[in-house]
């Protein structure tokens, strides 16, 4: 009985919020597998092509390398943070427009935290024990802007396809302030690009402070 009570809560939960609630997070496990995946891939390259000589194979590894760098500034950082972030302040003011107690049948608590908490520490991590290059400022911003106005888009067509909103709370909202949502969204994302490029830098240009500081007594 528990059983079909929970299958029949199931059937009866919108499709609507279903892909309010998940898509985006979808998206963002989407991007860190990819990302994840390519720094694994550039660090056994490293290891096979480390003294071998080969010129083509190391020019491989330095565009997987940018690749790799190109991909946590523009979207595993920002993307990461962002559902993070909204996510769990969502889910501390009320955790029904977010996350509702039904799911707590189906889905346990350590894979909630699996697709909202650890994406920001692993993030952390892989900031903090590989070196990244990002890219130019502007060329940064104008990817994740790319990145944002398309995921808009994307939103705007599902409205027109289907006549609802994947957000429902954009159904109670006027044109007027759905704008200003979908402004305030982009501008988030490029303060969070901004802000990654500033953790980067601090972050790497203190263990540089730290080295420098170590080498000088055997300078002297």
């Amino acid at each position: 009985m528990p059983v079909i009570t929970r299958c029949a809560s199931a059937l009866q939960f919108p499709v609507q919020e279903m892909l309010c609630k998940y898509f985006i997070t979808y998206l963002v496990n989407v991007i860190q597998a990819v990302f994840f995946g390519i720094c694994v891939l550039t660090d056994l390259s490293s290891l096979l092509t480390r003294g071998s000589g080969n010129q083509e194979q190391e020019r491989q590894l330095k565009k997987l390398i940018s690749l790799r760098d190109w991909m946590l500034a523009v979207l595993a950082f920002p993307v990461g943070v962002f559902v993070v972030a909204v996510f769990w302040i969502i889910y501390a003011y009320d955790r029904e427009m977010i996350y509702p107690k039904l799911l707590d049948n189906f889905i346990p608590g350590w894979l909630n935290h699996g697709m909202h908490t650890t994406v920001l520490p692993f993030i952390l991590i892989e900031m903090r024990t590989s070196h990244h290059a990002y890219p130019s400022r502007s060329s940064g911003l104008a990817a994740i802007c790319t990145f944002s106005v398309g995921y808009i888009l994307w939103v705007c067509w599902v409205h027109h396809v289907t006549g609802m909103w994947v957000y429902p709370f954009l159904e109670h909202i006027g044109p007027g302030a759905r704008i200003i949502f979908f402004g305030s969204t982009t501008i988030l994302m490029n303060f969070l690009y901004l802000l990654g490029e500033v953790l980067n830098s601090y972050i790497w240009d203190t263990q540089r402070s730290l080295e420098e500081e170590k080498e000088k007594p055997k300078l002297e």
